[in-house]
């Protein structure tokens, strides 16, 4: 039954970084609202930065509820699957955590940053060895992430293509039909079920590899196994990907903020940061959660049973935390961004990506001080149809 006052959701098709005004609007004057998702029943949408710190952190809020269920509000045809640490809830959630985060201890990663500079100088080198121009997506946005997620789960070389294909699919939600991401799903799985025969016939100081071990022990059923490689391989490239092309997008259609880093490189980290928060990287879709039972938001009384999505992105824009939150504040010192998610549910690879983007925009300031979009900032072609906003192209000269 619809609710009075129900309101589609999002509220309107993405337009490069541009944030819709509703969120605002909503954030003033109906920070917890009636929403309608493309797909599954109606829920609330929280749009203040406290209230979505909340739900992504409040156990009295659950992802598990949510998975494998047709009614669960959201803006892919496919809903999310049960098995995955994306779907769990503690203990199980926690059980599944800690064995994937022994990939992504701070001395795990930060010994893995050397390695990271390599695999952007070999990008770099070959941009400038073809010579300009150069499209940044296809040329060092997407195969530096996939070549550090591949590496760290022991995906061969000559397969990266495999699930690069894959994943583009899986993050859809108007660009390919539902039939066609159900078996890009299962394709991912059975290629995680060969890489994981792989590992079990040949094991490596990789992560597939302990993943394997842990499931030949029965610490991991076997939808676990697979479904947490997908997790891994699709996270962890594509969201980086995507926040590192549409980095370099908004530096260089700002050309004072690109010559504000060339100048100051010491202020990479801060800005990798402030990029963080400042880019709607979702298009507007969240994972829902169900509430357990009643939970007071603000003068909303959500109730046991009924379903919430969390805007991170207009959190991020919530002037009750952030100093001017639609400014572009490369030197902004407090920056509480939620770009990694929150709670129990914060990003397992926060910290590799951060390394990955800071390494990355670095090399680029050194290597190309002189970069510059080949075409108006506003005839950049965008991905459509799918989760992550992104340049489909960036096309670059220097």
């Amino acid at each position: 039954m619809t609710t009075v006052g129900t309101c589609p959701y999002p509220f309107g098709d993405p337009v490069r970084l541009d944030v819709h005004p509703s969120y605002a609007r909503s954030r003033a004057e109906q920070p917890a609202m009636r929403v309608r998702l493309p797909y599954g029943d109606e829920c609330w949408l929280v749009t203040r930065y406290s209230d979505v710190k909340t739900v992504l952190s409040d156990s009295r809020f659950s992802r598990a509820r949510a998975a494998g269920r047709e009614d669960t509000p959201r803006v892919t045809p496919e809903a999310a699957p049960a098995g995955s640490i994306l779907s769990m809830d503690p203990p199980e959630h926690s059980r599944l955590r800690r064995m994937i985060a022994r990939g992504f201890t701070a001395r795990r990663v930060r010994e893995f940053r050397p390695r990271t500079q390599e695999i952007v100088d070999g990008l770099l080198d070959e941009i400038e060895r073809v010579g300009p121009p150069a499209d940044l997506v296809e040329r060092l946005a997407l195969p530096l992430p996939v070549s550090v997620i591949s590496q760290m789960l022991g995906v061969p070389p000559a397969e990266h293509h495999r699930f690069r294909d894959f994943s583009a699919m899986v993050l859809s939600t108007t660009a390919f039909t539902r039939e066609e991401v159900v078996a890009a799903r299962a394709g991912l799985e059975e290629y995680l079920g060969e890489l994981a025969e792989q590992r079990r016939r040949v094991p490596g100081d990789d992560l597939m590899s302990a993943l394997v071990a842990a499931h030949d022990d029965d610490r991991l059923s076997e939808q676990e196994l697979r479904q947490t490689g997908i997790t891994l391989l699709v996270g962890g490239h594509e969201s980086t990907a995507s926040q590192f092309a549409s980095s370099v997008y908004l530096l260089l259609s700002r050309p004072e903020r690109w010559a504000l880093l060339r100048e100051r490189p010491e202020l990479v980290p801060s800005a990798v940061e402030e990029l963080l928060r400042f880019i709607p990287l979702g298009s507007g879709g969240a994972f829902a959660r169900y509430a357990v039972e009643d939970v007071q938001l603000g003068e909303v009384l959500v109730r046991a049973g009924e379903a919430v999505v969390a805007s991170t992105n207009s959190a991020n824009r919530d002037d009750r935390v952030f100093a001017d939150p639609d400014e572009f504040d490369l030197t902004r010192e407090h920056n509480p961004h939620l770009a990694f998610g929150g709670g129990v549910h914060v990003c397992l690879g926060a910290q590799l990506a951060r390394g990955e983007l800071q390494v990355a925009l670095e090399s680029l300031l050194t290597r190309f001080p002189d970069l510059r979009l080949t075409t108006p900032a506003e005839e950049v072609p965008w991905k459509e149809g799918t989760l992550l906003r992104s340049p489909r192209e960036l096309p670059v000269t220097w």
